[in-house]
C-alpha cells in the first residue's frame, strides 16, 4: 500500500515537470496556433507585431513570396521621448498604415504572434485602424 502510495506521487511530480511551460513556451504555442490560420497573401498581406520589453517592432509581409512589404519600429529617431509603450505603440500603428497605404496596401490580415490583445498591442492595432488600414 504504502509502496503504491510511492509510485503515485512519484509519477505525479514526474508529470508536474514535463507540464511546466515558461511564458516563452506558452507564447510559441499560441503562435503556431494562430499562424495555421494567419497566412498573408498579395492581396490581403500579414501585418505582424513583435514586442519585446523596451520596443515594439510592426511589419506587413506577403506570406506567398515570403517578402517583408514594409516594417517599422520604435526605435525610429521621430518616436523616441513619445511617451510611455502604449503611446509609442500607437505611433508604430499610425506608421505602419501611412506605409501600407502608400504602397496600396488598405486590407491586411492582423497577426498578434502570440501576445494578448491588450495593451501595447492593441493600441497598435486600433491606431492603425484609425489610420484606415483594415483588418
Amino acid at each position: 500500500m504504502e509502496k503504491e502510495l510511492e509510485e503515485k506521487q512519484e509519477k505525479q511530480q514526474h508529470k508536474n515537470i514535463f507540464m511546466k511551460l515558461t511564458k516563452k513556451d506558452r507564447r510559441l504555442r499560441i503562435k503556431n496556433r494562430i499562424r495555421k490560420v494567419v497566412f498573408g497573401t498579395s492581396k490581403v498581406p500579414r501585418l505582424t507585431v513583435y514586442r519585446s520589453n523596451k520596443e515594439i517592432y510592426a511589419s506587413i509581409v506577403n506570406d506567398e513570396t515570403s517578402e517583408t512589404i514594409c516594417s517599422t519600429s520604435s526605435l525610429t529617431k521621430s518616436f523616441k521621448n513619445k511617451g510611455n509603450k502604449v503611446k509609442q505603440s500607437e505611433e508604430v500603428g499610425k506608421n505602419i498604415a501611412k506605409l501600407a497605404l502608400s504602397k496600396g496596401i488598405n486590407e491586411c490580415c492582423f497577426d498578434r504572434n502570440g501576445y494578448l490583445y491588450h495593451g501595447r498591442v492593441k493600441s497598435l492595432a486600433e491606431s492603425a485602424r484609425k489610420e484606415g488600414l483594415k483588418f
